[in-house]
């Protein structure tokens, strides 16, 4: 429940290759419980296993794993077969160079290397040949290889930095989310670089687990942002533990043995507020509740703090662009 919510944009960017191979999706939005009305508004969030599905559903219906934006399609198990490839290497630097010398097999691929730098390892894509103006492409596989890499050897790989072949893009605001790192834009390739000491690692996984991964994944990836190791992450999985008593900021500051002015000073370093924080926990919680039937617009009005259903309804559209029964009209 207290998972972050996806941007509408990054449904509508997914959507990008099925409207290039002039694919008619409505049906397909309408059976995911997606409105166009969400899908228009900017401000709107969805929930990450809605994305989830809306990935794999894309998936079959285009047969292609790249989405209608790489040069070339990926059949629909490729990643899978990779994954297979990789399993059994025993440690993360050949797991990672197997499942690169996996798709350098196919001619139109996108092209991944890993490369050292001193105590540094960068894996970079050359995404210069496809067709990806939204740049979902480029962000999902760099996601993709980072989670798998971490899954693999079952802790978070720590990135040190991302960067991109392209200007700082629109959603740029939802990076944090992805790449929870330094960033660099307009970069000769988009990369990530990390420490040399994961390569080392042996994989903690099997067939067994595999299996289970495989049912969700790639698309699951994409759908679980990173919460990282920011203030700002550290304060939402603070402030999640008990959303009947919000605790104000000079009490979080108390808690984490810093001053409040501390604290608003490393939160306006991050790009974001104590408020905006807790205004984002409210809106994701009130999503995944209006999703489903377990509790009226009263019920998580009262839940998230709110004094009256009307104060809630006014906040939640200003969050999302969207009323409650909006959100709950189309979800249910």
């Amino acid at each position: 429940m207290r998972e972050r919510t996806i941007a509408s944009h990054f449904a509508r960017a997914a959507l990008g290759g099925a409207r290039r191979r002039g694919f008619d999706y409505s049906g397909l939005l309408q059976q995911l419980g997606i409105s166009r009305q969400l899908l228009d508004e900017p401000r709107a969030r969805i929930a990450p296993e809605q994305f989830t599905l809306l990935i794999q559903s894309l998936w079959k219906a285009l047969d292609d794993e790249y989405l209608g934006f790489g040069s070339a399609p990926s059949k629909p198990g490729s990643f899978a077969m990779m994954c297979h490839a990789s399993i059994h290497c025993r440690n993360l630097e050949k797991a990672l160079q197997r499942g690169l010398l996996f798709y350098s097999l196919f001619p139109d691929a996108p092209r991944l290397t890993l490369s050292r730098e001193d105590e540094w390892v960068r894996l970079s894509l050359d995404d210069a040949r496809w067709w990806d103006p939204d740049h979902f492409l480029t962000e999902s596989l760099l996601v993709i290889w980072h989670r798998l890499g971490s899954w693999l050897i079952g802790q978070r790989i720590r990135l040190e930095q991302a960067t991109f072949s392209y200007p700082r893009p629109e959603h740029g605001s939802e990076y944090d989310l992805l790449f929870p790192c330094p960033l660099m834009f307009d970069g000769e390739q988009s990369s990530l670089l990390f420490h040399s000491r994961y390569l080392t690692m042996p994989l903690l996984q099997d067939e067994r687990t595999l299996k289970h991964f495989l049912e969700r994944s790639p698309a699951d990836l994409l759908s679980r942002p990173d919460d990282g190791d920011s203030l700002s992450s550290r304060l939402r999985r603070l402030l999640s533990r008990d959303t009947a008593r919000w605790p104000d900021l000079e009490a979080v500051a108390a808690h984490l043995h810093i001053s409040p002015q501390t604290l608003r000073r490393h939160l306006r370093e991050e790009g974001t507020s104590f408020q905006e924080l807790k205004d984002q926990l409210r809106r994701d919680i009130a999503i995944y509740h209006l999703g489903r039937a377990d509790l009226s617009l009263q019920q998580i009005a009262e839940q998230l703090g709110f004094s009256e259903p009307s104060a809630f309804h006014r906040a939640f559209k200003k969050w999302t662009g969207l009323t409650p029964g909006a959100y709950r009209a189309q979800e249910l």
